[in-house]
């Protein structure tokens, strides 16, 4: 199987199979339900025509150009194949929680950041809404950090499938029996975990940043356990943005470059009883 199907295989399976988990056991009742798919869906689908118009090759382009004139660590050091492997999704890893701290951090980031937070339900589309500047900012970021680290192609293609994926799986809203949520976030970042990242109040917002390993919440001490309302009663979005139409695709392209949000009041959705 080459790349491109790989990627689109894994893609269909794990969008599926969690669309089909949040509609069978949903976690909370959301308010606007598929309403908000055609603009979260159309969204990723203007990423995906710019990153091949803008990257052609990719990050796994940049993962073979730099083995080809070894640049990188792994390029100039001689480990096993699936150490560097291993080593080189981790860090990885690492790299995309620290871009998540300082897209928070960093009021213009913060703006394009945004449009991914003022979704007023969270589920499996909520992980795939980025504005296309984030989204080419990011890639940015990560063919510097694969050229840096000397990733092999294989652990590129790897992480992207692996961070595609638990980006879906944790904004799922689907419901994971109390020990099994336990067990795994140990080690990953489940929907209960990453849910209170999503939450309206500022302190759980700056919380919980990682998207595959939990344990840089932990280490760095931006962890939190539990909503302070519990994971029905909790508000998801941003508190200014409650009354705005965040369920639009021409709405969310233009987000970071509105000045005045003042036109739309501080108000909870109404409590419409869509279950997704």
């Amino acid at each position: 199987m080459d790349e491109p199907t790989l990627r689109l295989a894994a893609f269909l399976i794990i969008f599926g199979c969690m669309a089909l988990a949040q509609a069978a056991a949903p976690r909370r009742n959301l308010h606007f339900g598929y309403r908000r798919w055609p603009a979260n869906l159309g969204i990723v689908l203007l990423d995906i025509l710019i990153m091949r118009l803008l990257f052609p090759a990719g990050a796994v382009g940049a993962s073979i150009w730099a083995e080809a004139n070894g640049i990188g660590l792994f390029n100039m050091i001689e480990l096993p194949g699936a150490m560097e492997i291993a080593l080189s999704i981790i860090l990885l890893d690492l790299i995309i929680y620290t871009q998540h701290l300082i897209f928070h951090a960093v009021p213009l980031l913060w703006r394009l950041h945004s449009v991914h937070h003022a979704d007023r339900d969270i589920d499996v589309t909520t992980g795939l809404r980025f504005h296309p500047i984030e989204i080419i900012l990011s890639m940015l970021i990560k063919l510097t950090f694969v050229i840096l680290f000397g990733a092999p192609a294989i652990a590129v293609v790897l992480f992207e499938v692996i961070l595609n994926g638990m980006a879906m799986f944790n904004h799922a809203n689907f419901h994971l029996p109390k020990k099994v949520d336990a067990v795994i976030r140990l080690l990953l970042v489940t929907p209960d975990v990453h849910r209170i990242h999503h939450s309206v109040i500022q302190q759980e917002t700056d919380s919980n940043f990682g998207f595959n390993l939990s344990i840089w919440d932990r280490i760095f001490g931006t962890w939190r356990e539990q909503p302070e309302l519990g994971h029905e009663a909790m508000t998801i979005g941003l508190e200014r943005l409650q009354s705005a139409p965040t369920h639009n695709l021409i709405f969310m392209l233009r987000l970071p470059f509105q000045r005045d949000l003042g036109q739309y009041p501080n108000s909870k959705p109404k409590q419409e009883q869509n279950h997704v």
